[in-house]
This record gives structure tokens, C-alpha cells and sequence, in this order.
């Protein structure tokens, strides 16, 4: 299924940090963030998070809900979501059934060794489950303010 400004998004439903499900069709009415990262409590990820975070007053502002997924597990998600003051769900994908539909479950190379991972990107969804915007090779410190301009439009 295309991920591309203009079309549907494709339905999920996975496990939050609370130990919830949350489906993408239950959210419709809602502006919709979500963030696909790769690890919990990485350099990376954490700045993204964090500025999610501290730009908090803003999103709310938008009445969009944010949802950050990886394929870390809910308990690993508790303590990150934890230990940073996260105001947002966090998502848990191990079988990156949903980062593939997405088309970022994707080949990556580190120091000259190639594995499946996670591309950094977003996708923002208008409240009819949309897709409005797609970042991909998302910079995590530029993030919540691309983030924030792409629901402005």
C-alpha cells in the first residue's frame, strides 16, 4: 500500500506503554503524528522524544495525538516514556508488521554491516486518516518544529 501525501493510511493496531491497544482507525476525528524510531533511550531517539516533549504546549495546541513507534517492547517503552516525561504514547511494532507498511522497515548499514532497522521518519495524517506530509531521514533535532509546520499547513 503507497505511503504518499494523499493517501489513506494504512490501519495499525499495536500495543501502547501502558499495555493498551491502540488501533489508527479508533483516532479518526483527530489530527495524527506518528513517528517511527528506531530504539528507546538512544542519543538519537531521545533528543527526538525530547523535543516532542518540550515543544508539548504547542502539539496540544494542534489537537493532534502523537504516537512514537519502534519495535522495542511496551516494558522498554514504559521506562523511556518514564524517565523522560513523555506526554505522548509510545508503540510497540516487534514484529515490524506496521514499519513495513509504512515502507520503513528498511535496509541500513552501520561501520560496513548491513541489517534491517528502522528509517527515522513521520507521517502526519489529517483527521480523516489521511496522509498530509512524510518525512523520512527525519534530523532528530529539527524534528518537532518540521513536525509542527506540517500540521500548520
Amino acid at each position: 500500500m503507497p505511503t504518499e501525501p494523499g493517501t489513506e493510511a494504512p490501519d495499525f493496531t499495536l500495543c501502547s506503554d501502558t499495555g493498551e491497544t491502540v488501533s489508527l482507525s479508533s483516532l479518526r476525528g483527530s489530527p495524527v503524528v506518528l513517528y517511527f524510531y528506531p530504539k528507546d533511550d538512544t542519543p538519537g531517539c531521545t533528543t527526538q522524544a525530547r523535543g516532542i516533549r518540550d515543544a508539548w504546549d504547542a502539539f496540544r495546541r494542534t489537537g493532534a495525538v502523537v504516537l512514537g513507534v519502534s519495535p522495542d517492547d511496551e516494558k522498554s517503552h514504559a521506562a523511556f516514556r518514564a524517565k523522560y516525561d513523555l506526554p505522548f504514547t509510545l508503540l510497540a511494532d516487534p514484529d515490524h508488521a506496521t514499519a513495513s507498511a509504512y515502507g520503513v522497515w528498511v535496509e541500513r548499514s552501520t561501520d560496513g554491516k548491513t541489517f534491517m532497522g528502522i528509517e527515522r521518519s513521520t507521517f502526519v495524517l489529517d483527521a480523516a486518516g489521511v496522509i498530509k506530509a512524510v518525512m523520512r531521514g527525519v534530523k532528530p533535532d529539527a524534528h518537532a518544529a518540521d513536525v509542527l509546520a506540517a500540521l500548520a499547513t
